[in-house]
């Protein structure tokens, strides 16, 4: 399915936006505005310095979230947002900065369902806040 041709209400958000081409475009832009523009810097600085892995897993985790293949979760058994998390910081600051991100990033890239998309960035952002720890 191209990121122009609609997806059948019944299928899965996953399906609805694009599946994996659109899961890695979001990945990829929400990684290189975290890279990139100084308002990240707070978040960029919580990372490690290289972010080939994060790059790599984040995708995986989304789609297996808004109902695609679940391969992120089938390697990471018992593990969730919070758990992955653990050794991270996590400030009011820090998951404004992840929220502002995820929602530029959605927003810039080219979707089959930007209802759906939309959505997913609501609840992401909420997600994210949900995880400030101060």
């Amino acid at each position: 399915m191209s990121a122009t041709t609609p997806a059948s209400p019944d299928a899965s958000p996953f399906e609805r936006v694009g599946g994996h081409a659109v899961m890695r475009a979001i990945t990829d832009r929400f990684y290189d505005l975290m890279d990139q523009d100084p308002a990240y810097a707070e978040l960029r600085a919580v990372h490690a310095t290289d972010l080939s892995d994060m790059r790599a897993q984040l995708p995986l985790f989304l789609a297996g979230w808004a109902g695609g293949p679940r391969d992120w979760f089938e390697a990471n058994p018992g593990k969730c947002m919070m758990s992955a998390h653990g050794g991270i910081a996590i400030t009011r600051a820090t998951a404004e900065q992840w929220a502002e991100a995820m929602n530029r990033a959605i927003a810039s890239v080219e979707l089959s369902d930007r209802a759906i998309g939309d959505a997913m960035a609501d609840v992401l952002s909420r997600m994210a806040k949900g995880m400030a720890r101060d």
